[in-house]
C-alpha cells in the first residue's frame, strides 16, 4: 500500500503515491477542515478514501506491468526471449535437441539455466515444461493470455542426428558415388574369375 500520512507545517493528512507507465501519481487527502484537525471518525473516513483510490492505482500499475511484461517475453519474429531451440553435443558424441531456459527469475533474484530434452520428453512436452519454468520465475499466471500464447509460440524442432560420427558417415554415404567406368568391387571379382577361367581353358 503506498498510503502515507504526513503531518507537518505544510501539510496534515494522507498522501497517495504511484508510479503507472512511467509516470508518476501523487495525490493528497487532507485531515483539516477550516484549519482545524478532523476527529478520528472524520479521518478514518478520509482515509478509506485514500485507500481506494490508491488501489485503483495499484490495478491500473498491475495491468501497465503485464501489458510490459508480453512486450519484454517476444522477440520481433514471435518467438520467446530466454528459451532457445539447441542441438547439444554430448561428450559421447550423442546430439540431444533441447529447450534451454536462461532468464533473470524474478522469483529467486537470481539467473535461472536449464534445459530439457526432447529426446527424453517428446518436443511438445519438453516445451511445456520450458513454458512452466518460464512463467513460474516470470511471475506469469496460468490462465492469462500471455501463458496461453507462450505455450503456442514452441519454434519449429528439426530432427537431429544421433551422433556426430553418424552425421558425418550420413553426408559421406550421401555424396560418395561410383566412378563412371571403374568397376565396382564386386564386378571386379567376377571379371577375374572370368580371367582365369579363360585361361584355364586355353
Amino acid at each position: 500500500m503506498s498510503v502515507k500520512l504526513i503531518d507537518n507545517e505544510a501539510f496534515y493528512g494522507f498522501r497517495v503515491r504511484r508510479t503507472v507507465n512511467g509516470k508518476l501519481y501523487q495525490e493528497y487527502f487532507s485531515l483539516k477542515k477550516a484549519g482545524k484537525r478532523l476527529g478520528s471518525r472524520q479521518t478514518r473516513a478520509v482515509e478509506r478514501i485514500a485507500e481506494a483510490r490508491d488501489e485503483e492505482l495499484r490495478l491500473e500499475q498491475e495491468k501497465s506491468r503485464q501489458r510490459r511484461k508480453a512486450e519484454l517475453c517476444f522477440h520481433p519474429d514471435g518467438s520467446v526471449k530466454g528459451i532457445s531451440y539447441l542441438i547439444k553435443t554430448e561428450k559421447s558424441g550423442t546430439r540431444t535437441p533441447i529447450f534451454q531456459v536462461g532468464i533473470a527469475s524474478e522469483l529467486d533474484k537470481r539467473i535461472i539455466c536449464t534445459s530439457f530434452s526432447i529426446n527424453a520428453h517428446g518436443a511438445d512436452l519438453a516445451w511445456s515444461k520450458a513454458i512452466d519454468t518460464y512463467a513460474r520465475h516470470k511471475k506469469i499466471s496460468r490462465g492469462t493470455k500471455l501463458y496461453k500464447k507462450l505455450a503456442v509460440s514452441m519454434p519449429v524442432v528439426k530432427e537431429a542426428p544421433r551422433t556426430v560420427k553418424s552425421a558425418a558417415a550420413n553426408k559421406r554415404r550421401a555424396t560418395s558415388k561410383p566412378s563412371a567406368g571403374r568397376p565396382t568391387g564386386t564386378s571386379r571379382k567376377k571379371t577375374v574369375s572370368k580371367r582365369k577361367a579363360r585361361i584355364a581353358a586355353e
